[in-house]
């Protein structure tokens, strides 16, 4: 006689949970670019097309695994409209706020970035995921070569470096300056890379 099963059937919850556990296994291994929805989908025994049905991307999906809401997600990325001069500024202010100015964003991002100091994928994670929100912006502007890829991963390093003196090692100049006068000033440097 076949064992009857018994609880709950597994849900809606169970199944986005499975997805989340799969997808925070397969980011840690591959990192954010190396990671696709397809494998996540398989590594939690689920059809693609349910995984877009929670999240609508890949990085949607890497936000809710981290905790951080869509629309600061969108934020990042949603400073590119505009006119190239101020690009810079409007880029560097946009990840400082993400970073800095909500709790619901830069606690789990802050903690991601304690965590990418003392582990290499960690660390892989994190820059990854930051080209590519620069990248995602810089598509309709900038060309897709190799010289826009660099520019985004200097711009990139530079934001983190930013981020990390401001919150972690707390370099004091840095630290103590106001948001507005780091991001006028960080974005003065990124201009040249963000609009060649």
């Amino acid at each position: 006689m076949p064992e009857t099963r018994r609880g709950r059937r597994p849900g809606q919850n169970d199944t986005r949970r499975a997805v989340l556990d799969a997808a925070r296994a397969r980011f840690a291994a591959d990192g954010f670019t190396g990671t696709t929805i397809r494998r996540i989908a398989t590594d939690a025994g689920v059809d693609a097309a349910l995984v877009m049905q929670y999240f609508k991307s890949k990085d949607e999906l890497f936000g809710a695994v981290m905790a951080v809401p869509p629309d600061a997600l969108d934020r990042m990325t949603d400073a590119w409209p505009g006119p190239a001069e101020g690009i810079g500024e409007r880029v560097a202010r946009a990840f400082l706020e993400v970073w800095e100015a909500d709790p619901r964003t830069s606690e789990p991002l802050l903690a991601m970035l304690r965590g990418a100091a003392a582990r290499e994928a960690a660390a892989d994670q994190l820059r990854d995921f930051i080209e590519a929100r620069l990248m995602r912006g810089a598509v309709d502007h900038l060309p897709d070569d190799h010289d826009t890829r660099l520019r985004m991963a200097v711009a990139a390093a530079m934001l983190v470096g930013i981020i990390v003196a401001r919150g972690i090692v707390r370099v004091p100049t840095v630290a103590d300056e106001s948001l507005d006068t780091i991001a006028v000033t960080a974005g003065t440097a990124l201009q040249a890379l963000l609009a060649p």
